[in-house]
C-alpha cells in the first residue's frame, strides 16, 4: 500500500514550515512454504499441489500489488515458472527441457515470487520468502525386459526332482516399480518336462533319465509388471548326468577326546567325493551339538559368587538360588536336576515357590542394579498362557502390589519396576517387554537385565536387546507394609475377598514352568559387557589348526560360541585340506564327560548353478572321556599347643603355619609304564571352609580372623561367622595355602579354654572334587595329649551365611624383660668356641639364671599354673638370641602393616612360638612330642 507522508515546517521566530509527499512499496509477496509436483516424463507441465499463486498485501495498487515474476533456484533444475496473471498472482511451473525418469526420478529446488516494485520502472521491488518445491517424475513403460545372460547352463542328476535347477534373471530399464520389476517368466518351448516360477527358478516336473535324453534346450521369456515382454527370449541348456553318490569319505563316526590334550583333529583323513563333475565352489558347515551338556555347553561349574569374582564382576551381588544349607534353607524344598557335575540347577514344575528371607534381600536397589539368571523355558501350556514369575517382590500382607518382578508371558519376557512415591511422583516407565525366540526354545540362555532407571537393557547370551514395548505407570504410594521377595512364583499377601483377589489366605500365584540357575541381584551397579561375556562363555568348541597352511581361496567363520564352523572354497582339494584341520577343543581341566554330536552339511556349487550335487548329511560323535579325578589332600600338624599369652596376643596364633595342599591323579599305562602311577597335578580351588567343631565361637572372648592384606593380589575373598570362616574364589592351590597360613585364632580369655577344634575342607568346581577333612586341635600345654589323626574324604561342606566381623587387633600391655646380661652371654659363647672348658662353666651359670627367672615368671603370671611344675629347660642363649632376632625380622616383614611395637614387646616376642617352635632346642621339655619335635613357647621361657 502506498502512503503519503507530509511534513510541515513553519518559519517563525522560533521555527519554519516545509511540506513534501513520496510513495513506498511496503509489503513483499507471499507464497506457500512448500509445493509438491508431478510431471510425466517427456511432458512439460508440472501439476503442483497447492497451485502456484503469489499474494501481495499492497494489492490492488498497481505495480506494488502485482506479481511480475517467479524465479527458480536450484543446480541443474530443468524447470521454469511463468506468471499467468499479474493481478491475481497465478503462475505455472513447467519443464524447460525434457525430463527422463530413468535419469532422475525426483527434483528439489527453490522458488520465489517478485512484485512489480513501486512504479513502472520496477524500482523498489520486493521478493517473497523461499519456498521448497519437490517434483516427482512419473514413469512411462518404454523399455522391454532384458535377460542378464545370453545363455544359461545347468546340469541335473537323473532320477531326482529338483526344487530349483537354476534361476534365470531379467531386468528392465524403466524407473518405476510397476514397469521396472519382472512379474512373470514363461517357458515358450512346448512339451518340456520343466516349469518356471515367478522368480525365474526352473525345476523339473518329472524324473529325468540319462538313457532317454542327455540334454534339453528350452526358450524362456520374461514380462514386466506392465505386461511388456522381452524382445529377445533366452536359451537354457540343461544337461542330464548319470547317478552319482557323492559325499564325504574316510571319516570316523566316533572321536575320543582325552581331557587336557588341547586341540584334537576330528577328520584327519576325510575327503569329498564329487563324482568328477566340475565344481565352482563347496560350502561345508560343521555343527557341534552340546545342548544336552550342562547349561547349553561345557562351562565352568564354579559357584555363581566365584565365577563373578573370576570374571571381574563387582562385589555385592546376592545369590537368590544358593545351595541348600542351614543358613540358606529357603531353597531346600525346590527340585534340583542331578547329574550336572555340580552345576546347581533348580527345576520349577508350576507348583513351587520360595520366599527369600528378609535379611538376604537387598533393601535398596537404587536407580542402578542388575538381575542375572540362567533360564531354560518352553512354550506355556494351554490356549491362554498365564504369567510365569521368575522373581517377584510384592506386599507381604494386606495388599497385592508388585514392587518389581521378572516374568514370562506368552513367550515374552517382562520386567516390572514400580518406583516408590517418595522417590518419584510422575508417570514413569514401569513395564519393559521383550519378544525373543530364545525365551521359549527349550534351551539354556543367560539373561542379564541392567537397570539404569528409566533405561532398562536386556542381554541374552551376551547380545543386547532393547525392549519393544515400554508402558508407564504411577509410582506406588508409601506404606508400612513389608515386602516379600519370591523366586519361582509371586506371593499374594491379601487376605479376604475383594475386587482384586479371590484369595482367602496368603499364597503363591503365577508359578514358573522351567529351569533356573545362578539367579542373582546386585544393587548399586550394572554389569559390563565384558563381564557378561565371561560369565556365559563356553569352554568347548570347534577350532582350525595351522591356519597359515590353508589355501588362499578358503574362507571360514565361526558363530560366537564356536559351535558352528562354515568353510567355503572354490577348489575341492583346498576344501579337503581345510576339513582335515577342523578340531575339537575343551579348555576345562576337568571337562564334563560324555557325547557331543557332530553334524556336517555340505553344499556343492557348479558353474552357473546354485547346487548341482546333493551331499548327504554326515553325523559323528565326540566322546569326551572322564578326566582323572584329582585327590585333594590337606596335610600339616593336627595339634597346636600354645600358651595363654600367645592366644591373648594382639594377633593370636596362626592355625595352619605348616599347612600344605596337594592334588594327585592316578595315571594308567602310558609312556612305557606297565603299572598305574600317581602323579601330582596343579589346579585351582574355589573355596576352603574352616568350620568350628563343637560350640560356635563366642565373640565376647574369641575370634577367627584373616587380614585383608592376606588376600591382596589374589582372586580371593572371605566371609566369617561364629561357625567359622570361608575363603572363596577361583585361584591356585598355592594362593590358598598362603591365605590359610595367615588365618589366626585369638582368645583373650584362654583360661576357660578346654580345647578348640577346627575342620578344614577345600573344594574344586563347587564341590565336584573335595579334599579330606583336616582337623586341627588348639589346646593349652597342660591339656595336651598325643593325638593320632586320620584323614577322611569329605563331601562339600554347607554354605555359611556371611556374618562379617571386623578384624580385631588389641594392645597387650605386658612387661617382658629381655634376657639378662646379654653382653656377658655373647662373651661366654665366644669363649666356648675357643675353650671347651668354658662351656661347662657357662652351663652352670645358665642353670642358676634359669631357676631365678622361673621364680620371677611365677609371680608375674599366676594363671600359668603349668609353670609350677618346675620344668628344667636348658637353652643355648646364643641360639635363642639369634633365633629371636631372625623371627623378629621375618614377622616385621609379614605383618608390618598390622602391628606396632607395644612397650618393649615385639611381634617376635609375642608370637615367637609361631615362627620358632620347630627351630629351638627343647632339652628337658618332654611333655609333648610330634614327629620327633616338641612344641613349646619361648616367650615365657627363662634363660
Amino acid at each position: 500500500m502506498v502512503e503519503s507522508l507530509q511534513i510541515e515546517l513553519k518559519l517563525q521566530p522560533e521555527c519554519f514550515f516545509l511540506s513534501f509527499t513520496f510513495t513506498v512499496n511496503k509489503h513483499k509477496p507471499w507464497i506457500e512454504t512448500s509445493y509438491h509436483g508431478v510431471i510425466t516424463e517427456n511432458m512439460d507441465t508440472v501439476l503442483l499441489d497447492p497451485p502456484l499463486v503469489a499474494l501481495d498485501k499492497d494489492s490492488p495498487l498497481p505495480f506494488a500489488g502485482e506479481i511480475c515474476a517467479f524465479k527458480v533456484f536450484g543446480q541443474d533444475a530443468p524447470f521454469e515458472a511463468v506468471v499467468l496473471n499479474r493481478t491475481s498472482g497465478e503462475g505455472v511451473l513447467r519443464a524447460s527441457s525434457p525430463v527422463d525418469c530413468e535419469s532422475q526420478k525426483e527434483y528439489t529446488f527453490i522458488i520465489q515470487a517478485y512484485d512489480c516494485g513501486a512504479g513502472p520502472d520496477g524500482a523498489d521491488w520486493k521478493k517473497s520468502h523461499k519456498a521448497v518445491v519437490h517434483v516427482q517424475v512419473d514413469d512411462v513403460n518404454e523399455f522391454s525386459p532384458v535377460f542378464r545372460e545370453s545363455l544359461y547352463k545347468a546340469s541335473v542328476t537323473e532320477g531326482k526332482i529338483y526344487d530349483s535347477i537354476l534361476q534365470v534373471e531379467a531386468w528392465d530399464q524403466d524407473c518405476s516399480p510397476q514397469y521396472s520389476q519382472i512379474c512373470n517368466y514363461e517357458i515358450v518351448t512346448p512339451g518340456t518336462p520343466f516349469a518356471i516360477d515367478r522368480n525365474g527358478n526352473i525345476r523339473n516336473t518329472e524324473r529325468l533319465s540319462f538313457d532317454k535324453q542327455q540334454s534339453f534346450r528350452i526358450m524362456v521369456s520374461a514380462f514386466d509388471c506392465g505386461q511388456k515382454r522381452t524382445e529377445d527370449d533366452v536359451m537354457v541348456h540343461i544337461e542330464v548326468k548319470p547317478v552319482c553318490k557323492p559325499g564325504w569319505q574316510g571319516w570316523n563316526k566316533r572321536v575320543d577326546y582325552e581331557p587336557g590334550t588341547g586341540s584334537k583333529q576330528l577328520f584327519p583323513k576325510m575327503h569329498l567325493e564329487t563324482c568328477g563333475g566340475p565344481l565352482s565352489g563347496v560350502k561345508a558347515m560343521v555343527e557341534l551339538q552340546t545342548n544336552h551338556i550342562g547349561k547349553g555347553c561345557d562351562r565352568e561349574t564354579y559357584s555363581e559368587k566365584s565365577l563373578q569374582k573370576l570374571c571381574g564382576a563387582a562385589s555385592g551381588s546376592t545369590d537368590l538360588l544358593p545351595a541348600p544349607s542351614p543358613s540358606a534353607n529357603w531353597t531346600a524344598s525346590l527340585l534340583t536336576d542331578s547329574g550336572r557335575e555340580s552345576d546347581l540347577i533348580y527345576r520349577f514344575d508350576g507348583h513351587q515357590g520360595a520366599n527369600v528371607p528378609d535379611h538376604v534381600v537387598p533393601q535398596n536397589l537404587t536407580d542402578q542394579f542388575t538381575i542375572a539368571t540362567w533360564m531354560k523355558h518352553g512354550p506355556s501350556p494351554g490356549l491362554r498362557a498365564e504369567k510365569e514369575t521368575l522373581l517377584c517382590s510384592s506386599d507381604k500382607t494386606e495388599m497385592n502390589r508388585h514392587h518389581y518382578s521378572l516374568y514370562v508371558h506368552n513367550c515374552r519376557l517382562v520386567f516390572l519396576l514400580r518406583r516408590d512415591f517418595t522417590q518419584i511422583d510422575t508417570f514413569r516407565p514401569a513395564e519393559f517387554h521383550w519378544k525373543l525366540d530364545q525365551i521359549c526354545d527349550k534351551e539354556w540362555h543367560y539373561y542379564v537385565i541392567n537397570v539404569e532407571f528409566p533405561a532398562v537393557t536386556l542381554f541374552v547370551d551376551g547380545v543386547t536387546y532393547e525392549p519393544y514395548l515400554v508402558t508407564d505407570d504411577w509410582p506406588i504410594h508409601a506404606s508400612k507394609i513389608d515386602t516379600q521377595l519370591t523366586v519361582g512364583a509371586c506371593w499374594q499377601g491379601h487376605v479376604g475377598h475383594d475386587n482384586f483377589s479371590d484369595a482367602e489366605t496368603p499364597r503363591y500365584t503365577q508359578y514358573f514352568h522351567g529351569s533356573l540357575s545362578g539367579l542373582t541381584i546386585r544393587p548399586g551397579r550394572i554389569e559390563t559387557q565384558k563381564v557378561i561375556s565371561c560369565l556365559q562363555a563356553c569352554k568347548e568348541g570347534l577350532d582350525i589348526n595351522s591356519l597359515e597352511s590353508l589355501a588362499k581361496d578358503i574362507k571360514f567363520h565361526f558363530n560366537p560360541a564356536q559351535s558352528v564352523l562354515v568353510v567355503e572354497g572354490e577348489d575341492v582339494d583346498s576344501i579337503n585340506t581345510a576339513m582335515t584341520k577342523v578340531s575339537y577343543i575343551n579348555s576345562r581341566q576337568f571337562p564334563t564327560p560324555g557325547l557331543r554330536r557332530l553334524r556336517i552339511t555340505t553344499t556343492v556349487q557348479c558353474f552357473g548353478e546354485d547346487a548341482c550335487l546333493s551331499i548327504p548329511e554326515n553325523k559323528a560323535v565326540v566322546m569326551v572321556l572322564p578326566p582323572s579325578e584329582p585327590r585333594i589332600t590337606i596335610s600339616g600338624s593336627n595339634q597346636l599347643i600354645r600358651f595363654a599369652s600367645d592366644l591373648r596376643s594382639p594377633l593370636g596364633v596362626a592355625l595352619f603355619k605348616d599347612l600344605r595342599i596337594t592334588s594327585t591323579v592316578m595315571k594308567g599305562e602310558s609312556s612305557g609304564r606297565c603299572e598305574p602311577g600317581v602323579m601330582e597335578v596343579m589346579h585351582n580351588l574355589d573355596y576352603c571352609d574352616v568350620l568350628v567343631i563343637g560350640e560356635e565361637l563366642n565373640p565376647d572372648r574369641e575370634s577367627l580372623e584373616i587380614h585383608h592384606s592376606a588376600l591382596l593380589g589374589k582372586h580371593l575373598d572371605a566371609t566369617n561367622s561364629t561357625s567359622g570362616i570361608s575363603i572363596y574364589g577361583v585361584d591356585s592351590m598355592a594362593h590358598y595355602e598362603q591365605a590359610l597360613r595367615q588365618l589366626r585364632y585369638r582368645n583373650w580369655r584362654p583360661t576357660s579354654l578346654n580345647d578348640r577344634k577346627f575342620r578344614l575342607t577345600c573344594s574344586e568346581l563347587n564341590g565336584r572334587y573335595t579334599s579330606n577333612e583336616f582337623t586341627l586341635e588348639v589346646t593349652l600345654p597342660h591339656h595336651a595329649a598325643p593325638v593320632e589323626h586320620v584323614n577322611h574324604m569329605a563331601v562339600q561342606p554347607p554354605y555359611m551365611r556371611p556374618v562379617h566381623h571386623p578384624l580385631m587387633i588389641h594392645t597387650l600391655n605386658s612387661h617382658m624383660s629381655a634376657p639378662p646380661a646379654a653382653t656377658a652371654v655373647i662373651v661366654v659363647c665366644i669363649a666356648a668356641l675357643v675353650v671347651i672348658v668354658v662351656i661347662g662353666i657357662y652351663r652352670i651359670h645358665a642353670t642358676h639364671q634359669e631357676a631365678s627367672r622361673d621364680d620371677e615368671s611365677e609371680s608375674k603370671d599366676p594363671e600359668a599354673d603349668w609353670e609350677s611344675s618346675a620344668l628344667n629347660i636348658t637353652v643355648n642363649p646364643m641360639e635363642g638370641l639369634g633365633e629371636a632376632l631372625k623371627g623378629e625380622h621375618e614377622e616385621e616383614e609379614e605383618e608390618e602393616e598390622d602391628v606396632q611395637l607395644v612397650g618393649a614387646m615385639t611381634i617376635a616376642e609375642s608370637d615367637v612360638s609361631d615362627e620358632e617352635e620347630e627351630e629351638k632346642g627343647t632339652e628337658g621339655f618332654d611333655w609333648r612330642k610330634q614327629e620327633g619335635k616338641p612344641e613349646w613357647d619361648s616367650s615365657s621361657a627363662t634363660y
